[in-house]
């Protein structure tokens, strides 16, 4: 008797020892959103069970059951968008496809510009230029001198217009070339710039990497040696870098480790932040507040039309306040990863946008004046590398074109340009106007019957689609036939330039509700009063199961 109650005793104590730690596992579940993209380890389960398969020519143009009418009109109109744009541009064709050889890079987006069932029949019929020789205002030049009206935004980089960068290229290389590419040692202008990032940022001290992700990486490791805590906190979808931890589903060769992929906006999420003790630092992406929990949209992904956004200012910087609230109380570093949004929401950046203070802010694109760059701006307790005490406990980060002359020249001239009139006259009224404009470009689209809408969070817009579909990637083509250029991303994001004038904006939306005209009129948008996009993603999984099978 006495030895059944020692173990039932023992049964007890050891529950509960373990109940608080079941707790906190439970409140993690409940903060994960329920989609893959809150689950990195099932997504990349769920990513190396899909077979790879492609449509033959028939389903490739039926594959949402259309009738014989349609599927010939889909068929001509390929022929005929193919034939336009390889009679345009026959140079840079050609350049593109002999160069692909040696680019993985051209290969990657090439065969990713579309659903993976579709790109090999497509990429016969369609060929896309990867090269242009010029640009000035918001145009880009391609090798047989076809413009286009740029769309792609440089990835981010171009928010005051590409002659703004070249000028800030020419004018930094000027200043600095009397030391030119030395490395090792300082130029002058690096002390400028680190003082005017610190008033710009309101944070104590500066340090200058090879990229965005790079600041990232470093933004996070110091964040962990100060804290000494191993977790960090990211949201769903949202994108810091190709880097291990910042990345952990598909895409990174390796696990998820000291990650916590937790859902954006949600108070489950708060909650964890407030209960665990391993939180080292919590990363914001601000251009998650126009798609929260979703990943970075991407035509590659569009198999039906379920993708959405919208942007509400408010209830995001709600959201950024509890956040900072709670990391304040818990002793977790707040870090904004400003890489893609820094300078293009305001001045000052997200930081001043939504009047939220983070306690480390990285920084790249546009900052390097066009030239590659990652910049950390950080509380001074949290930017040293190294403890007096312990001198062979470091932090250690170092890059060989960290600071290099070049870019750092490049850098004060933008800062410079980013104090003038001319470049503040910009940021005035920016939402309005990019409100007013994507409300025209909808209204539009609305009285042409044209199944397709834009939301945008200020001059980073993105295209979603109201009815059952899969054959929306289709208009990235249409677009481009109009002379519309886009990243390779396709219609997921479309970036403007702030020197876009209203004379230019009429003549994107004039192009774009054109090339959407014609993806109607060549059948693409047929619809069948039965389908859902529920239903469309069933056959989707049906296929796969067959192919696996």
């Amino acid at each position: 008797m006495e030895e059944t109650l020692a173990f039932w005793a023992a049964g007890g104590i050891a529950l509960a020892a373990a109940l608080p730690k079941l707790k906190q596992r439970l409140e993690l579940s409940r903060a994960k959103h329920p989609s893959l993209t809150g689950h990195s380890r099932m997504a990349k389960r769920v990513a190396s069970l899909l077979p790879g398969y492609a449509y033959d020519e028939a389903r490739f143009f039926n594959s949402d059951g259309a009738p014989a009418e349609v599927v010939q009109r889909r068929q001509q109109g390929l022929r005929q968008l193919g034939a336009t744009l390889a009679q345009r541009c026959p140079k840079t064709l050609a350049l593109t496809a002999s160069a692909r050889e040696g680019i993985p890079d051209l290969q990657f987006t090439g065969s990713y510009r579309v659903p993976y069932q579709y790109s090999p029949v497509l990429r016969q019929h369609v060929q896309v230029g990867a090269f242009f020789e010029a640009a000035d205002g918001v145009s880009l030049t391609d090798l047989d001198g076809n413009r286009y009206h740029d769309l792609t935004g440089s990835y981010g980089v171009n928010v005051f217009g590409v002659d703004v960068y070249r000028a800030c290229i020419a004018e930094g290389s000027q200043r600095v070339q009397a030391l030119g590419p030395v490395l090792g040692g300082l130029h002058p202008v690096v002390a400028s710039n680190v003082e005017r990032l610190k008033r710009i940022s309101g944070l104590d001290q500066v340090s200058f990497h090879m990229s965005g992700t790079e600041a990232v990486m470093q933004a996070v490791r110091l964040a962990r040696y100060h804290t000494r805590r191993t977790h960090l906190v990211r949201f769903c979808g949202a994108y810091h870098g190709w880097w291990e931890d910042v990345q952990p589903g598909p895409g990174n060769p390796l696990p998820p480790r000291e990650t916590y992929t937790l859902r954006d906006m949600h108070e489950n999420s708060l909650q964890v932040l407030r209960r665990r003790r391993d939180i080292a630092c919590v990363l914001i992406n601000p251009l998650q507040a126009l798609h929260p929990n979703k990943s970075a949209p991407g035509d590659s992904s569009l198999v039906d039309s379920s993708r959405r956004a919208g942007f509400d200012r408010q209830a995001y910087t709600d959201w950024l306040k509890q956040v900072r609230e709670i990391c304040t109380e818990r002793g977790i570093v707040l870090i904004f990863d400003e890489v893609f949004v820094g300078f293009r929401l305001a001045p000052g950046g997200a930081q001043e946008y939504f009047g939220v203070k983070a306690d480390m802010v990285t920084y790249g694109k546009t900052l390097g004046g066009g030239l590659p760059v990652g910049v950390v701006c950080g509380k001074q307790e949290l930017m040293k590398r190294f403890r007096e005490d312990r001198p062979a406990d470091i932090c250690f980060a170092r890059g060989t074109f960290n600071s290099h002359p070049y870019v750092m020249g490049a850098m004060q001239a933008f800062l410079d340009y980013l104090e003038t009139s001319e470049a503040q006259l910009l940021y005035v009224d920016q939402d309005s106007i990019q409100n007013r404009r994507a409300a025209r470009l909808n209204s539009r689209l609305e009285e042409a019957g044209l199944p397709v809408r834009v939301a945008n969070l200020s001059s980073i817009w993105t295209v979603y689609y109201t009815e059952p579909s899969r054959y929306n990637w289709m208009l990235q083509f249409y677009l481009r036939e109009q002379g519309l250029a886009l990243s390779w991303v396709g219609t997921g994001r479309l970036i403007f330039s702030l020197n876009y004038t209203e004379a230019d904006f009429e003549e994107v939306c004039q192009r774009f509700v054109a090339a959407a005209q014609a993806m109607q009129r060549d059948g693409w948008w047929w619809q069948d009063p039965a389908r859902t996009d529920k239903s469309i993603r069933r056959s989707i999984l049906r296929e796969m199961l067959a192919h696996r099978g």
